[in-house]
């Protein structure tokens, strides 16, 4: 018997347990067409996969592996999972594949595919990265009417022994999200350190030469490419964020301020997603900070519970709902992303600010993400998989377990309240007091109604009267829809006419 060690592009943790049954055995990496084309990726999500999979296929050759390496331009390569997969079995004649847990169910039944097309089993271990195991996560949630991710935060805060006080937390208690929605008001944010760059070494300037060339209509410019792609890279980038960016972190996370894509958000998604850093060295960094004095509780704690808390619990929800659970529309919305969302060219300043980052730079921190893009989407009624595809192929840190999630059911309600407990629905007056962008859109965010009404505001009311029904029974839309009752008739109307319009030709 003979196994092939199979390695995905967003598991490149070289001191995963995994690697230490592989033995003289060999292992394989790919980079597949289909991968770069199923959604038409941006280049900066390109060149991070391809150069940090390069980098950690030479890691893995000085540690003595055995490493076979699919190149996306190898005249060889089939292109897809299933058949380069079936190309690889054959060749190094294996009788099986192993591979740790797929976070994308779509490669996971290619893989399936492939292995039974050439005759080979597939073996599918858990994947270490993550601190809750699929098997742990269905065991706490197995018996539960309400999943919430507060619940689960604190039993694996209790469990890791994370800002914790004996048996209390840290501070007294388990969340400050209290005391972190500031905006920065009128005087601006300050100027916070930016997140450092990465110069591109010799494979990825041979990375970036390949994107240019074989995906030239692809969204992005490989000319702002700056992200970790090697573990040395990785450590640093997490080290500059520790000590520049998360003392000031927590008060104005939710904040927003034009051209300032990163404020003091760490920037780490992508070196946590592809496992170049492992959640709990980040997770015991922060904490160390606070324990040395460096940084704030509110900050610490509100950084950790993305990683600890809100990371592991969508990734929880994936694996345990998947496959049905991308099929689901609760809202049973049906519409189109605007061309915006792939130019970034629009009227509204907010949409237009958080497209400028994401083009730039693949990137847009988490109230760009889920209060400007993700709500304007579920406010016009687009296709909630539309928007998750969107996601995947526009953010350098989105991996199918995380954006389904994240997407579908956080940002556009799509699976009825499973992950969010109510939809995200406000007006453009959230985007006013938590940001700058109003001040220079030619939208008024209090006006519903007439030619200069914000569109999220006359969208926001009419999302509010087309799913009233729907909503009436969640008792944390009580408030938002005892105002539309305050409404008349004749407002409705007009507000009907013109988001209809909008939805019809966004602006």
């Amino acid at each position: 018997m003979r196994t092939l060690h199979l390695v995905l592009g967003d598991q490149l943790d070289a001191g995963s347990a995994f690697f230490e049954e592989v033995g003289d055995e060999p292992v394989l990496l790919m980079e597949l067409d289909a991968e770069a084309t199923f959604v038409r990726q941006h280049k900066l999500r390109l060149v991070l996969f391809f150069s940090a999979m390069r980098h950690f296929r030479d890691a893995l050759v000085e540690r003595g592996f055995q490493v076979r390496y699919s190149t996306v331009d190898d005249p060889e390569n089939a292109g897809d999972f299933e058949h380069e997969l079936a190309r690889w079995i054959g060749v190094l004649e294996v009788d099986t594949v192993r591979v740790r847990e797929p976070g994308d169910w779509r490669v996971r039944d290619a893989l399936v595919a492939g292995c039974a097309s050439a005759g080979a089993s597939l073996r599918i271990v858990p994947d270490d990265h993550f601190l809750c195991s699929t098997k742990e996560f269905a065991h706490w949630r197995r018996g539960r009417k309400q999943l919430v991710m507060e619940h689960f935060y604190r039993s694996l805060r209790k469990r890791e022994g994370v800002l914790m006080n004996g048996g209390e937390p840290e501070g007294g208690q388990w969340n400050f999200d209290e005391d972190n929605r500031a905006s920065f008001g009128k005087k601006g944010p300050p100027d916070y350190p930016e997140p450092p760059t990465h110069r591109a070494d010799a494979i990825t300037e041979e990375v970036i030469a390949l994107v240019d060339e074989r995906y030239p209509d692809h969204p992005g410019d490989t000319a702002t490419f700056a992200l970790p792609v090697t573990r040395r890279q990785a450590r640093y980038a997490l080290r500059r964020f520790i000590e520049d960016r998360l003392p000031t972190f927590g008060r104005h996370q939710d904040a927003m301020a034009t051209g300032r894509p990163f404020l003091s958000h760490s920037v780490l998604s992508t070196a946590i997603n592809l496992q170049l850093l492992h959640p709990r060295e980040v997770v015991r960094a922060a904490e160390a900070a606070y324990a040395e004095g460096h940084a704030p509780i509110a900050a610490v704690e509100g950084f950790i519970r993305q990683v600890l808390g809100w990371r592991e619990f969508v990734r929880g929800i994936y694996m345990t709902e998947m496959p049905a659970y991308a099929e689901r529309n609760a809202l049973e919305a049906e519409g189109s992303l605007p061309e915006s969302y792939w130019t970034g060219e629009t009227e509204m300043v907010c949409v237009r600010e958080c497209m400028s980052a994401v083009l730039t730079h693949g990137y847009a921190h988490h109230i760009q993400r889920l209060m400007v893009l993700g709500l304007y989407a579920m406010l016009l009624g687009v296709d909630p998989y539309e928007v998750h595809e969107w996601h995947l192929a526009m953010y350098s840190d989105a991996i199918d377990w995380v954006s389904l999630p994240n997407v579908l059911g956080m940002s556009q309600f799509g699976d009825g309240g499973l992950v969010g407990t109510k939809p995200y629905a406000a007006s453009g007056a959230y985007v006013s007091r938590m940001s700058d962008y109003c001040g220079s859109c030619r939208f008024d965010p209090k006006q519903a109604t007439g030619d200069d009404a914000c569109p999220m505001t006359t969208l926001y009311w009419d999302f509010l009267r087309r799913h009233r029904d729907r909503l009436s029974s969640n008792h944390r839309m009580g408030f938002q829809l005892e105002n539309l009752a305050r409404k008349d008739d004749d407002e409705l109307v007009a507000i009907r006419k013109r988001a209809d319009r909008l939805r019809a030709d966004p602006v």
